[in-house]
């Protein structure tokens, strides 16, 4: 769980907890001996698969003896008090809203994830998954969705007065979607319980001891709606990723876990996706400063801003690996750009954008090649030869393929680029559209047609 107070502005969230009171950390220190006490008892026969297990592909995600592939949160070791204590994952308590966050070296995109966990009195932490890592998010749940875990009669009890509101108790995903409280049979603090996280292509359960607590499907346009609407309305990635690291959170309270085993479940590729409706911007997220409209003949219509700076449209979902084709016309000026794995840091008034452009712009300045927001600049500019590609004031075709770190474009069915970097390969995110800054800029666009690899 995260903090209470400002929660609908995520820059802010990781402040309220880091002054726990003194009364709070004495029980901590104290419940850190007594589950200590206890785990030799309660762990060593555990952290194993059964035949069965392993041949249904099930894998360890904890050996039960160290913390081999585990790390800190945007980190390359371990340094924030996590440690094994006869065969237990165990939070020290010591963390808080800002930090504290260990994560698998693995990321995973479709999987059952299943894992034991025993809080303490008035204990709060929580399970995350698809939390991206970039120094531009600071803590892991502005990304990643969370499974909640939190003695929630406790937790009043030790921060009286405050109450916790339903989408922060046990079992929520975190912010967003309510369990069936009346299928909820939960252990008395101090005993084991088991937990469960099926994430398959956008379908998604909640499991607590043997029962389907909460069900819903991501990406949907409820999903959207309840995004916008609640904590996460600033948090412009919150969510978005398809694929990414597991985390476990220490949250100033002491937990235990163990038996934390992972499934994966295969991709549902080959899907095909109108991206524009010809209508209206459904599906769409406007940043920065743009104009942008739907003309008469059904064109998306991308100009300049009042204040003439970058502007943004970008899918509000993700696409990792795709083939897409659309159709653009530069009216005037036409210093524009597709941008593909990227994403916005600052919020929606925010007009700064981390990730790659496939270039549209005026004859002579490289439509079709790949240039990188990140500092790297042009990673691979098209042959002066192949200027006369573009028809400047018609409609051109371009198509841009990308599969892992493998960059492919075409300008007008005529083969542009083909780049391998292995940074675009790790970096989930948005289909962006640019507005150059300047004056006198005006693209339109039509036919997006994508399909998932």
């Amino acid at each position: 769980m995260h903090g209470m107070d400002n929660y609908d502005k995520y820059t802010g969230l990781y402040n309220y907890f880091n002054t726990i009171n003194t009364m709070k950390k004495i029980l901590s220190v104290i419940a850190v001996a007594a589950i200590t006490a206890g785990a030799a008892t309660s762990c060593q026969q555990h952290n194993m698969l059964t035949a069965a297990e392993e041949a249904d592909g099930w894998q360890l995600l904890f050996n039960g003896e160290n913390l081999d592939g585990w790390r800190d949160y945007n980190g390359d070791s371990l340094t924030n008090g996590w440690r094994v204590v006869d065969g237990c994952i165990q939070a020290s308590g010591e963390g808080g809203d800002a930090s504290g966050y260990i994560v698998t070296d693995k990321k995973y995109a479709n999987f059952e994830l299943v894992w034991d966990w025993k809080l303490t009195h008035g204990g709060n932490s929580g399970m995350l998954y698809h939390v991206v890592e970039n120094p531009k998010f600071p803590v892991p749940y502005v990304t990643g969705p969370e499974y909640q875990l939190i003695d929630n009669e406790g937790w009043e009890e030790v921060n009286t007065p405050a109450k916790l509101e339903e989408w922060q108790k046990l079992g929520v995903d975190y912010a967003m979607h309510l369990p069936d409280y009346e299928k909820m049979h939960v252990n008395p603090v101090g005993e084991w319980n088991t937990s469960k996280i099926v994430f398959d292509n956008g379908h998604v359960e909640h499991w607590l001891n043997g029962e389907k607590i909460l069900e819903f499907e991501a990406w949907t346009d409820d999903w959207f709606a309840k995004k916008a609407s609640g904590k996460w309305g600033d948090a412009t990635e919150y969510g978005l990723a398809h694929e990414g690291v597991i985390c476990l959170q220490d949250h100033g309270d002491p937990a235990s876990f163990r038996n934390i085993k992972i499934k994966e479940l295969p991709r549902k590729a080959g899907k095909t996706v109108d991206l524009f409706n010809g209508k209206d911007l459904t599906g769409w997220e406007l940043f920065g400063s743009m104009r942008v409209s739907v003309d008469g003949e059904g064109n998306l219509v991308t100009e300049n801003g009042e204040d003439l700076r970058y502007g943004y449209l970008g899918t509000r979902e993700y696409y990792d690996d795709f083939d897409l084709t659309v159709e653009f016309k530069q009216v005037t000026n036409g210093n524009s750009g597709l941008f593909f794995h990227s994403f916005v840091e600052g919020g929606y008034k925010n007009n700064i954008v981390n990730g790659w452009q496939c270039e549209v712009a005026p004859k002579g300045n490289d439509t079709g090649g790949i240039y990188e927001s990140y500092g790297r600049g042009w990673l691979v500019q098209i042959p002066d030869e192949k200027e006369t590609i573009l028809k400047e004031g018609e409609w051109n075709m371009l198509r841009l393929r990308v599969e892992g770190g493998k960059v492919q474009t075409w300008l007008n069915g005529e083969a542009m680029v083909d780049i391998e970097d292995e940074l675009i390969g790790k970096t989930p995110g948005r289909i962006m559209l640019q507005i150059h800054d300047g004056n006198n800029i005006k693209v339109l666009w039509k036919n997006f047609k994508l399909t998932t690899l």
